[in-house]
């Protein structure tokens, strides 16, 4: 089915990438209108909203170039082609190269483990752990700065700024402040003063891991920061969707330190809690990773 662009995202999609020939709608955006675009010059994928959804585009293309430029040539990532951010004239949008998808094999999947252990080691920018700017994860901000104890920017900067930020939306129990307080102050002992400083998608769930025609993963919708690797391999394992050799080929490439299975889920408790608004069914995992390591 055809659609048609508004005047000013068909304005910035031809400003980058060439005439409008063709406009085919693309499902699975929850807050944005998606499409693939034939323009004069191949196809793209664009994306636009009103309001605060508009407003995230920005950040988004920072973190893509960010990865884009880490990555070696077995990860593909989307170079931004252009953003808008919206106003009174317009919607936000986003311009980016359009991906083939395809059907992962296991060899694609050993070379997606691989190609992000390689990302993982890659040299992080900045000093410490955080980012330079507050971005997006999903549709909720993400506190960041820079802070030299890997501790303390996770605790501060997600743990309780997720909180906060749930808090305000009606979602955390404040039941649960003393919990968190504890276990923010048990933090350094869970999880490592100054690990190896990786840059992290910051949100690898497997709908942000796009298999592609040619054998690749690409990374899309990224929430990036300077941080603990793990922290990206134990979002991968929070709703599943990634084979085992995935695993394999990444712990071959770079083995995990002993007792990552305890600071996963430290790691996850900061997704479970930005999840809480999306249903009551996470009130219990954030409740019982509160109790198991804050009480």
């Amino acid at each position: 089915m055809a659609l048609e662009l508004p005047d000013l995202v068909r304005t910035s999609v031809e400003s980058a990438a060439g005439d409008v020939r063709l406009v085919q709608p693309v499902g699975g955006g929850d807050v944005s209108h998606a499409a693939r675009v034939e323009t004069s010059d191949g196809a793209v994928f664009v994306k636009w909203a009103e309001g605060e959804a508009g407003q995230t585009y920005a950040a988004e293309a920072e973190g893509l170039a960010a990865l884009a430029e880490a990555a070696g040539p077995d990860l593909v990532v989307p170079t931004p082609l252009t953003t808008r951010a919206p106003d009174g004239d317009g919607p936000g949008v986003l311009v980016l190269p359009w991906i083939e998808g395809g059907h992962p094999t296991v060899l694609a999947w050993r070379r997606f483990g691989a190609a992000l252990a390689a990302l993982h080691r890659s040299d992080a920018p900045g000093v410490g752990y955080g980012w330079d700017a507050d971005n997006w994860i999903g549709s909720k901000p993400q506190r960041n700065g820079w802070r030299t104890s890997w501790p303390t920017f996770f605790g501060e900067h997600r743990l309780r700024a997720q909180a906060e930020t749930v808090r305000q939306r009606g979602a955390w129990d404040a039941a649960w402040d003393g919990l968190l307080d504890g276990l923010i102050r048990r933090l350094p002992e869970l999880i490592p003063e100054r690990p190896p400083r990786s840059l992290l998608h910051g949100d690898l769930w497997g709908g942000n891991a796009v298999p592609t025609a040619d054998g690749r993963f690409a990374l899309i919708d990224p929430a990036v920061s300077v941080g603990h690797r793990e922290a990206d391999l134990a979002m991968t394992e929070l709703f599943g969707g990634f084979d085992g050799s995935f695993y394999e080929a990444y712990r071959e490439a770079w083995p995990l330190e002993p007792g990552y299975g305890v600071r996963c889920e430290v790691y996850n408790l900061f997704h479970l809690t930005n999840h809480l608004t999306h249903g009551a069914g996470y009130r219990a995992p954030v409740e019982r990773t509160l109790r198991r390591f804050g009480a």
